[in-house]
């Protein structure tokens, strides 16, 4: 990688990434953008192998990047680093051409892996959104009858705890918000995990979207 473009509007986090670029592509030169505007414009001028791009931006959404280097310069590779594991931030990213999906919350160590095994052919993947997209496909493949679906049934304490971790509390504040203490707090999240059979946070908010939980708190 000679050329690499990083799209990202916070300082701090632009410049850990930048680390970490380095770190992989070490004769990489870097330009760098805070917002689509610069970003599209950069497109235009220069030749990018890689981009690193963020979704949520002060004037628009990384995924219009993404899709202008898909267009501008198809052999160009896009990778999405971002907050958002969502549906609806990740099938558009991946259908405006994202090449790989990496969410900020993962270790530093283990995004410079994924970014590494790119020149073998590998898409970088968080492992919660690589499940996500096997079983999106799976499922337009062989749809899934409702009442197949297994029933999870938590109390509204474990309901409480799920949508703040699924909202991105974390464990001390949410034992401030429900006046408990962050060992309860861990110990209902140990739980709702188990039933629920999930191992991140990631799963946990997809879990929570699919519960109707965000519904409810509006």
């Amino acid at each position: 990688m000679s050329n690499i473009l990083l799209l990202e509007d916070l300082p701090e986090i632009r410049a850990w990434l930048k680390v970490l670029v380095h770190q992989v592509f070490p004769q990489a030169q870097i330009s760098e953008a805070a917002r689509v505007h610069d970003a599209l414009e950069l497109v235009s001028a220069v030749k990018f192998d890689l981009a690193l791009v963020d979704l949520g931006l002060p004037d628009g959404s990384g995924v219009d990047v993404v899709a202008a280097l898909r267009e501008q310069q198809p052999e160009a590779q896009s990778v999405v680093v971002t907050i958002h594991d969502d549906d609806e931030h990740l099938f558009p990213a991946l259908q405006a051409g994202a090449f790989g999906y990496v969410l900020k919350e993962q270790a530093r160590e283990l995004i410079a892996e994924q970014l590494n095994r790119m020149s073998q052919g590998e898409p970088p993947l968080s492992p919660s959104i690589a499940r996500r997209v096997i079983a999106y496909f799976a499922a337009q493949a062989r749809p899934q009858a409702k009442d197949t679906i297994p029933h999870v049934q938590l109390t509204d304490r474990e309901n409480e705890v799920l949508l703040r971790v699924a909202k991105g509390f974390t464990l001390p504040e949410i034992g401030v918000q429900l006046n408990l203490s962050r060992h309860t707090i861990a110990d209902y999240v140990k739980q709702i995990y188990r039933k629920l059979n999930v191992s991140s946070r990631a799963e946990a908010a997809l879990e929570a979207q699919r519960l109707g939980l965000f519904g409810r708190s509006r």
